[in-house]
């Protein structure tokens, strides 16, 4: 008899759909710092624009699998946090380390001088590209209280889901609003540039995570429903995305495609819709699809952290080389290494580490 955590949910479909979009981004980057024409600078902009749903996605998902694994447990708040430190905590030291130790060149905004700016950079998010993302996702795991109370508050309740929905959606408007005038496009774009990490930037999602849990019949019933209005608005907002990347120019910044637009918001909550369409019509037709769904997406984060380690080796090695004599078939190829090489290295940690403890033990 399977346990609860052996089954297949929506949020395993929005981790595994983040991930594997997630480590595109890194080689359009690396792309785009070799030097292309304007045309292929624009087609970059188009696809990385069209995967820029990873964050909220990974988000929304990660609150609805915890809520429903631990909102109903009677779990103490020490023992979910002993968990995640297994889970979660441990595999970002080793690979914040491995980043900070091995290849310090990938390091954001400044490197490390002494063994204070190690720390720092250490806990802000700087030690590689994609890691500023990893600082932002555990202060969800860490208020996971919060977000109990919500769910619990929701729970079954339209009247009340529409109340909490609206002062989520109103507070995460006037966020916006006061980061893109302060910040994105602001006076204050250098010196607060950590705020694009804390968490309130991307609540939305978490708490649409959760609410989307605790009234799951609902969900399931009236998401498909809508599937061509969520069609429409993610095509729509993709095209508004397009617009905005034409009028900033050239040369294509993929920084200036920041989630904090109203553009972007609209664009990730639709990529969620039509993800959880996809996950609801597998699981309800209880396709064999969804093993490697769930079996990959156990492995989601850990492959997620490694990524650009592989990404970064691979393109040093000769993927540069490849994308000078064919540049999308050179992105394509060192996407597919490194997709492969970042769930097979967690594959093998997790079961190489899980070896080491039997016989410890």
């Amino acid at each position: 008899m399977k346990s609860a955590q052996d089954h297949i949910d929506i949020g395993d479909y929005m981790k595994l759909a983040a991930c594997t979009a997630v480590m595109l981004q890194p080689i359009l980057q690396y792309a785009l710092n070799a030097g292309v024409s304007s045309h292929a600078q624009m087609a970059i902009g188009f696809v990385y624009d069209l995967i820029k749903f990873t964050a909220p996605a990974f988000i929304f998902g990660i609150l609805y699998t915890t809520t429903r694994l631990t909102i109903d447990n009677n779990i103490t708040y020490r023992q979910y946090l002993k968990q995640q430190w297994h889970a979660l905590f441990i595999p970002t030291i080793w690979w914040t380390s491995i980043y900070l130790l091995m290849i310090p060149s990938v390091q954001q905004v400044e490197h490390y001088t002494d063994w204070k700016s190690f720390l720092w950079q250490f806990i802000n998010g700087n030690a590689a590209p994609h890691l500023w993302y990893n600082t932002m996702m555990l202060q969800f795991i860490m208020i996971m209280p919060i977000f109990w109370v919500i769910g619990r508050f929701c729970l079954s309740n339209v009247r009340r889901v529409i109340a909490v929905s609206s002062v989520v959606i109103l507070l995460s408007c006037a966020w916006i609003w006061f980061y893109d005038f302060n910040v994105l496009y602001g006076p204050h774009a250098k010196s607060w540039y950590l705020l694009d990490r804390f968490f309130i930037s991307f609540l939305i999602y978490g708490v649409f995570g959760v609410l989307s849990w605790q009234n799951n019949e609902t969900f399931y019933r009236v998401i498909p429903k809508i599937k061509w209005i969520i069609v429409i608005v993610a095509i729509l907002a993709f095209v508004w995305t397009g617009i905005q990347m034409v009028y900033r120019g050239l040369p294509v910044s993929l920084p200036s495609a920041a989630y904090y637009q109203p553009s972007m918001i609209i664009y990730d909550l639709a990529i969620i819709g039509l993800i959880s369409i996809l996950g609801i019509f597998q699981i309800t037709k209880h396709s064999s699809f969804t093993v490697f769904v769930h079996r990959f997406a156990a492995f989601a984060y850990k492959a997620f952290l490694s990524n650009v380690f592989w990404s970064y080796l691979i393109w040093e090695l000769f993927g540069q080389k490849l994308a000078n004599k064919s540049l999308f078939i050179g992105i394509f190829v060192v996407y597919l290494l490194t997709w492969l090489l970042s769930f097979a290295s967690a594959f093998i940690i997790n079961t190489v580490w899980t070896m080491i403890k039997v016989r410890i033990r």
